[in-house]
C-alpha cells in the first residue's frame, strides 16, 4: 500500500485552488442546507414553515396590533395566514434604496424589526430569518399587504422575487400581512404535504397562549377523513387562556383536584402564565411550555424555574405544617402525574437552534420561579385540606423512591447469590401457572392444618406470623426493613412497588385464606391493602382470591353442610335439615382447629370449595373512573388519620345496622 491509496491521489489537490471557493448568496445557504435553518427536511420540518410564518402574526397580536388571524389550509401543499396587523412596512429600505422593506424581508437573511426591541417588547421571531427561510424553501409565495388604505403583493418563488411590490388596488377597511406558500417539492419530496390535525392543533394552542387573539381556521374539506376530528371551519379563542387549555385536555382524565392551580403574572415588564393539576393514577403526566408563543419541547431554563418554585414551596408548607419528611421532597416527587402548561413571554429570550425547541436564557430561571413560587404558597394555604393531600401524596411517593433506591442496593449486593425461598414455604412441585396457587394463612397452627390438606402438586402454603404490616401507615423505613412481607415478595418472585410485573409470578392464583371471624376479617384486609399498595397490577390480572372457609359445621344423622356465617347457618337450620331428628352445630374456632379433611373439602379443593376474587372498581354506572374513589376509601380506612375512620364508621352507622338481623 503508497500514501496515494490512504489518502487519495496527490495530483488532484494540485487543482485545488481559489477557483474552488464557492460563495452562496442571498438565500442560497437556506436550500443548500436547510437542516441548519429548519431542523432537516422531513414532516416535522415541512410543518415547522407554517409556525415561522404563524409565529409572526402572533407577534403582532402579542404587542397589541392584531386580534384576528386568519389560518387557510387551501390544498394539501398550500397554506394561507393572515392577520389584520400593522402590515409588513412597504416604503423602499433606506440601505437599498432599488428595494422595498417587502422584499428586504423575504430575500434576507437577518432582516426584521425584532432586534431592537422598539417595534417588539417581545417576539417570538429573534433571528430575522424566518419568513426568508420560508421563502427560500417554496417554490411559490405570495406576500400581500394591507397597509395605508392601500393593497400590495408580491410574488416570489425559491427564494427569489418573480416581480416588484406592486399596488394593486385601494383597501379602505383592511390592513395586515397576508402570505401564501407551497413549500418546495425539490426540498422536501413529491409526497410531502400538510396534516390538517397538526396545522389544527397549532393553531388551537396559538389561541390558547394569547387571550387576546382570534384565529379563524379554515380547511378544504376534502383534506379531511370522514372519521378525522378537525373541523372545516373553527373559530378559536379561549379567554381563559391556559387554564381552558389544561382544562381541555385534562377533560377525559382522572384528577386529584378538582381546581387547577392556574396564574398570570407580569414582572418588569415580562409575563408570565401558567395552569397545573395533578392528575390520577395510572394516567400519564405531561409538561408543555412555550415562551413568546413558541412550543419549546425540550424544555429549558422556564421549565427549571417552575419546578424549582413549585418544590421549593410545597416544602415551606411541609415545614410550616411541621412535617419534616417534606425537606426531602424533590422535583420528580412534587411533579409526578401533572400536567403542565407553562408560558413565558421575555425581551430578548435565548434558544438553542433556530427551530427554539429549549429555551437557554439564564434569567429565566429566576424570574420564573419568582413569579410562581409566592403565588403558589398562597394557593396551598388557601386550602389547608388540599395542600394537604398535595403533600402526603409527595411524601408517598418519595418513601417509594426512596424504598425502590434501597432494594436495588439490595439487589447489587445478591445479584450473584442464589434465590433462598422462606424457610416456611411449602411448595408445590409444579410450574404450570393455570394450575398453582399459594395460599397465605396466618400462624404455623393454620399452616400446619393447611399443608396437609393441600394437594402437593399444585397447592403452595405459606405461613404469616398474625397480622401484617399496615403498609397504608407505614413509613418506607418499615415497609423495606419488615421479615414477613420480604418473604411474601420472595415466596411469590416478585419485586414490590413500581419494579413489579406479573410475569414474575411463581403461581396462577395467591388465595388469602384467614379465619372466618373479626380478626380473620383484619387480616384479610391487611393482606389486601399491601397487594393494592404494593402489587395493583396483581388483582388488576385477577390472580389475587379470598378463601371462604366456614365458620359453622351442621350435621344431622350422615349428612353434614357448612356455613359461612350466623345467617347462613340460620337458614340451613330452617331448609336444610329435618326438624325431627338431633341438629349437632361445631363452630370452629379457626383454621388450625379444623381437621385437614374438613379444611380441604370445604376451602381447599377447587371442586368444592369456594373463593371470592378481589377486584377493583374500574367505572361507575354513569362511566366515572372509580379509581380515585378507592385510593381514597383505602386511606381513609387504613391510613395514618383515625379520624377519618371514626367519621366513616359514624356516617355509615345506620347503614351497618340497618343489615344487622335484630
Amino acid at each position: 500500500m503508497n500514501m496515494s491509496d490512504l489518502f487519495g491521489n496527490a495530483a488532484s489537490d494540485d487543482n485545488y485552488d481559489a477557483s474552488n471557493i464557492e460563495v452562496l448568496e442571498g438565500l442560497e445557504p437556506v436550500r443548500h442546507r436547510p437542516g441548519m435553518y429548519i431542523g432537516g427536511t422531513d414532516e416535522r420540518a415541512y410543518h415547522h414553515l407554517a409556525a415561522e410564518i404563524l409565529d409572526n402574526s402572533m407577534d403582532e397580536a402579542v404587542a397589541g396590533h392584531a386580534n384576528r388571524i386568519d389560518f387557510h389550509l387551501e390544498s394539501a401543499t398550500t397554506l394561507s395566514i393572515r392577520d389584520n396587523g400593522r402590515g409588513m412596512p412597504t416604503g423602499n429600505h433606506p440601505k437599498f434604496p432599488d428595494k422595498s422593506a417587502v422584499e428586504v424581508i423575504m430575500t434576507t437573511l437577518h432582516a426584521g424589526g425584532k432586534f431592537s426591541g422598539k417595534s417588539y417588547a417581545t417576539s417570538g421571531g429573534l433571528h430575522g430569518v424566518g419568513a426568508s427561510v420560508v421563502n427560500a424553501l417554496s417554490s411559490a409565495l405570495l406576500v400581500e399587504i394591507a397597509r395605508d388604505k392601500k393593497l400590495y403583493q408580491q410574488s416570489f418563488s425559491r427564494g427569489k422575487p418573480l416581480d416588484a411590490l406592486t399596488e394593486i388596488g385601494g383597501a379602505p377597511n383592511r390592513r395586515g400581512t397576508t402570505v401564501t406558500f407551497t413549500p418546495d417539492t425539490e426540498i422536501f419530496g413529491e409526497k410531502a404535504h400538510f396534516r390538517p390535525s397538526t396545522l389544527y392543533r397549532m393553531a388551537r394552542s396559538k389561541a390558547y397562549l394569547f387571550a387576546g387573539v382570534e384565529i379563524r381556521w379554515q380547511c378544504d374539506p376534502a383534506l379531511l377523513a370522514d372519521n378525522d376530528p378537525v373541523p372545516a371551519e373553527a373559530v378559536l379563542h379561549y379567554p381563559g387562556g391556559l387554564a381552558d387549555y389544561l382544562n381541555d385536555v385534562t377533560r377525559d382524565k382522572a384528577l386529584m383536584v378538582s381546581t387547577p392551580f392556574a396564574e398570570i403574572a407580569e414582572l418588569d415588564g415580562q409575563k408570565f402564565e401558567w395552569a397545573i393539576t395533578w392528575l390520577g393514577a395510572g394516567e400519564d403526566g405531561f409538561f408543555h411550555s412555550y415562551c413568546n408563543t413558541v412550543p419549546t419541547p425540550s424544555g429549558g431554563t422556564h421549565e427549571t424555574g417552575f419546578r424549582q418554585a413549585i418544590v421549593r414551596a410545597l416544602r415551606n408548607y411541609g415545614d410550616l405544617a411541621g412535617n419534616r419528611k417534606a425537606a426531602d421532597l424533590t422535583a420528580d416527587d412534587v411533579l409526578a402525574n401533572t400536567g403542565v402548561m407553562l408560558s413565558v413571554f421575555l425581551r430578548d429570550p435565548q434558544f438553542q437552534g433556530q427551530t427554539k425547541d429549549r429555551l437557554v436564557s439564564t434569567d429565566a430561571t429566576r424570574m420564573t420561579e419568582q413569579a410562581v413560587r409566592d403565588r403558589f404558597e398562597h394557593w396551598l394555604s388557601a386550602d389547608s385540606a388540599r395542600a394537604n393531600f398535595l403533600l402526603e401524596a409527595a411524601i408517598e411517593r418519595a418513601e417509594e423512591r426512596k424504598r425502590r433506591k434501597k432494594e436495588k442496593e439490595v439487589a447489587r449486593k445478591s445479584a450473584t447469590r442464589r434465590l433462598r425461598l422462606p424457610g416456611k414455604l411449602a411448595d408445590c412441585t409444579s410450574n404450570d401457572l393455570d394450575l398453582t396457587e399459594l395460599f397465605l394463612v396466618e400462624g404455623d397452627s393454620a399452616g400446619g392444618s393447611a399443608k396437609q390438606a393441600r394437594n402437593r402438586k399444585t397447592q403452595a402454603v405459606l405461613p404469616l406470623r398474625g397480622k401484617i404490616l399496615n403498609v397504608a401507615s407505614a413509613t418506607v423505613e418499615k415497609l423495606s426493613g419488615n421479615q414477613e412481607l420480604s418473604d411474601l415478595a420472595l415466596a411469590l418472585g416478585v419485586r414490590p412497588g413500581k419494579d413489579f410485573k406479573v410475569d414474575d409470578l411463581r403461581y396462577g392464583r395467591v388465595v388469602i385464606m384467614t379465619d372466618a371471624d373479626v380478626d380473620g376479617a383484619h387480616i384479610a384486609a391487611l393482606l389486601m391493602t399491601y397487594f393494592y399498595r404494593e402489587m395493583p397490577q396483581l388483582i388488576e390480572a385477577g390472580r389475587l382470591y379470598l378463601a371462604q372457609p366456614p365458620l359453622y359445621r351442621i350435621n344431622q344423622g350422615g349428612k353434614t353442610l357448612y356455613a359461612l356465617d350466623d345467617a347462613q347457618r340460620d337458614t340451613l337450620l330452617e331448609t336444610g335439615f329435618d326438624k325431627r331428628g338431633k341438629i349437632d352445630i361445631s363452630r370452629f374456632k379457626g383454621l388450625g382447629e379444623m381437621p385437614p379433611a374438613q379444611l380441604k373439602e370445604t376451602t381447599m379443593n377447587p371442586a368444592s370449595r369456594r373463593l371470592l376474587k378481589v377486584e377493583l372498581p374500574q367505572r361507575d354506572s354513569i362511566g366515572a373512573d372509580l379509581r380515585r374513589t378507592t385510593d381514597q376509601l383505602v386511606n381513609t380506612l387504613m391510613g395514618k388519620k383515625a379520624e377519618l375512620r371514626f367519621g366513616y364508621i359514624r356516617d355509615h352507622a345506620e347503614d351497618a345496622l340497618a343489615n344487622l338481623d335484630v
